[in-house]
């Protein structure tokens, strides 16, 4: 697995105004390298599509096509880092300012010692200031 993948990236692949040339890379690097996800993150991308539906930016079927796209990504959902939420996650949560969930790839970055590909500034800066690699 070649990084930690967040959902902002993610995202960025299937949203027009969001795709940028850094995601298409990224999109490339994990479809030849695979990544690493924490749990929510499925949750993460489904609720975006979710609310992209009901804001009519997007249809079911392009929804349901990108998902069943996504499926196909070597991307490796990693478990370790639920039993981590009361505890490091949150000390990084509380350190960065950061919300949970994006401590749990900050996390999971960390615990992995592999960059982390994000869109998220404040992310992104945190993961510098722990000398993690910053992709996106």
């Amino acid at each position: 697995m070649s990084l930690i993948l967040d959902a902002s990236v993610t995202l960025s692949w299937y949203f027009e105004d969001e795709r940028t040339s850094s995601g298409e890379a990224l999109m490339d690097r994990v479809a030849a390298d695979g990544a690493v996800v924490p749990l929510l993150w499925r949750y993460e991308v489904a609720n975006a599509f979710f609310k992209a539906i009901r804001r009519r930016r997007i249809a079911i079927a392009y929804r349901d096509a990108s998902l069943q796209e996504l499926r196909h990504f070597p991307i490796v959902v990693d478990r370790g880092g639920e039993e981590l939420s009361w505890a490091s996650t949150l000390s990084l949560a509380d350190r960065f300012q950061l919300s949970i969930y994006d401590a749990s790839y900050l996390e999971l970055a960390l615990r992995r010692g592999l960059p982390l590909a994000t869109s998220d500034r404040a992310l992104r800066a945190a993961a510098q200031a722990l000398a993690i690699e910053a992709l996106g």
